[in-house]
């Protein structure tokens, strides 16, 4: 009985000393993300679903049904870090701010590239009777489900190139999930799952050519989005981390600039899907 005694204060006194150590051992600086801010930089490739464009203006109303896009890459570029030239490949830039160790929220632009697929020929409904004194009137007609090429670019040329901008909130979840591979000093690399939901406008820069008239090409809020995505998040040396996400969504432009005449307009909305892949760093204030 004495040594079962003996045995007993002995386990209790080694736990109670290793937890003693344990509560002056430095906490790691991953171990806890609120109160940290991060930014990050990036690019990013995207797919369009099809969608009907449609144009009202003055002596025409029709849609274009069913047009493909595509988007519009500069690969690897000296661009991306030219600060007079970012503008030009598509790219996301993202500031943010954990509210608990698990939930962080952020604003950021996803600058983004949507190019009418030239080559393409698609159906058109509507009619167009334009003045005779005007270049497009060429086209003056009924459509009904009428075919047409617009390889040529007389016709139409739509593009969100300046870009297709996404400025958005989000609301995202991480979670460290470095245990999975047994990394153990997650101060020197760390990794993270991550997941959220955004929402923001839609403020494109679109470069027209319509019918002959002469294009407007300003920033103009055209609409909204949403969007939900999934990534991961890996952290190096406390500070750096470089996170890789899907994002996919929905666009509704009613109110897209075409020309200096206020009372025609464009509106399209379609599905997006987004791979990104950007650099970013964080610290705690």
């Amino acid at each position: 009985m004495k040594k079962i005694t003996f045995l007993i204060s002995l386990l209790f006194l080694s736990n109670s000393y290793s937890q003693e150590i344990d509560k002056n051992l430095p906490t790691r600086y991953t171990a806890h993300n609120k109160g940290k801010v991060f930014a990050s930089f990036g690019g990013n490739r995207e797919k369009f679903s099809n969608s009907d464009i449609h144009f009202k203006g003055d002596n025409y109303d029709f849609t274009v049904e069913n047009a493909a896009a595509v988007d519009k890459p500069k690969g690897w570029n000296i661009d991306y870090i030219n600060p007079t030239r970012f503008t030009i490949p598509q790219t996301n830039m993202k500031f943010g701010y954990f509210i608990t160790d698990h939930y962080a929220i952020s604003v950021g632009v996803d600058h983004m590239k949507y190019v009418f697929q030239q080559s393409q020929t698609a159906n058109v409904n509507g009619y167009i009777d334009l003045p005779t004194t005007e270049t497009g009137s060429v086209y003056n007609g009924t459509y009904n489900n009428t075919p047409v090429n617009f390889s040529d670019g007389n016709f139409l040329r739509f593009e969100h190139t300046n870009g297709l901008n996404y400025l958005t909130a989000e609301l995202a979840r991480f979670d460290d999930i470095s245990n999975i591979f047994s990394i153990a000093n997650t101060d020197k690399f760390q990794i993270n799952i991550t997941e959220g939901l955004g929402t923001g406008v839609i403020y494109p820069r679109t470069d027209v050519a319509l019918l002959g008239k002469s294009e407007r090409d300003e920033f103009h809020i055209a609409g909204y989005g949403v969007s939900a995505k999934a990534g991961l998040n890996f952290n190096f040396f406390k500070y750096f981390f470089i996170q890789t996400e899907l994002k996919g969504g929905y666009i509704n432009m009613p109110d897209i600039q075409i020309t200096y005449n206020n009372n025609e307009k464009a509106s399209q909305h379609f599905m997006f899907i987004q791979s990104i892949i950007a650099f970013g760093i964080n610290y705690k204030i």
